[in-house]
């Protein structure tokens, strides 16, 4: 498909990103929500600080949804954390009325139409790593009904199903730099070489600094990461793709900028 050509041409998720709100507007779906982690657990959802989350929603439904944590309670999302593959908004939203619901589904779903998050898709990718999940939700335009959207999946379902699949496998491969916890550049190296199995005695010799210097680094990327080891800030950096990034790549900024929700890239 000539659609799927910017997807791997892409050299960074913020391209990436901008190419497929587009094309995903043009089939109606003007709002979309995706998160990507590695540090699910069977109970619990996990921290949107420890996922890379892109979304071009408005900024207060984001603050509300991710920062505050309705997310927790969103059905939409509950639903793709235990299922592969894609649904339509009427299952989870039927599921979520039947039983009583809780304080947290009730705000969510007060949130959901104060913004016109009526009707969609969401689509649940499948993960060959332990504790990995990632999904996607489609909202679309004001004005279309759920009715609409299941007539249009019944004809459009597949392609579009096919081309977020690969706009999740190319974003789990390119660098982001949009995000809240930037690595510097140094810290990038010398977490990279600790992945390749070099002590901070090696990592000195080979970047000329002393020891308390790459020390200092890797603490700083600890910090920077919300990790209390090197080993978690180097899976942390790896599944956030802030290492091993390709030299024409672009650089990640030397201090974060400031973001209002962690893990959350915006776009309009």
């Amino acid at each position: 498909m000539k659609a799927l050509r910017p997807y791997l041409n892409a050299k960074s998720v913020e391209e990436l990103w901008a190419h497929h709100t587009t094309l995903m507007a043009g089939y109606g779906f003007d709002r979309l929500f995706y998160a990507y982690t590695c540090f699910q657990t069977a109970n619990t959802l996990s921290d949107p600080k420890d996922a890379l989350v892109l979304t071009n929603h408005p900024a207060d439904y984001v603050d509300a949804y991710v920062t505050r944590g309705l997310f927790r309670d969103g059905p939409m999302l509950n639903w793709a954390t235990r299922n592969v593959g894609s649904t339509s908004w009427r299952i989870p939203c039927a599921e979520a009325t039947a039983a009583d619901l809780t304080p947290g589904q009730r705000h969510v779903l007060d949130l959901n139409r104060k913004y016109g998050v009526y009707a969609g898709y969401t689509i649940a990718f499948p993960m060959a790593i332990k504790r990995a999940a990632a999904g996607i939700g489609l909202t679309a335009r004001r004005g279309i009904t759920q009715d609409e959207v299941d007539a249009l999946w019944e004809t459009k379902g597949d392609e579009i199903e096919i081309i977020n699949q690969v706009a999740h496998l190319c974003i789990t491969h390119l660098p982001a730099s949009g995000q809240s916890r930037m690595l510097t550049p140094r810290q990038s190296e010398v977490l990279e070489l600790v992945a390749d199995g070099k002590s901070v005695q090696d990592i000195s010799i080979l970047l000329g600094r002393k020891p308390e210097t790459v020390d200092k680094h890797l603490r700083g990327a600890r910090d920077t990461l919300g990790v209390e080891t090197t080993a978690q800030a180097v899976r942390k950096a790896s599944v956030l793709n802030q290492i091993f990034v390709l030299d024409d790549a672009p650089q990640p900024p030397r201090r974060a900028p400031a973001q209002k929700v962690p893990g959350v890239t915006q776009d309009g």
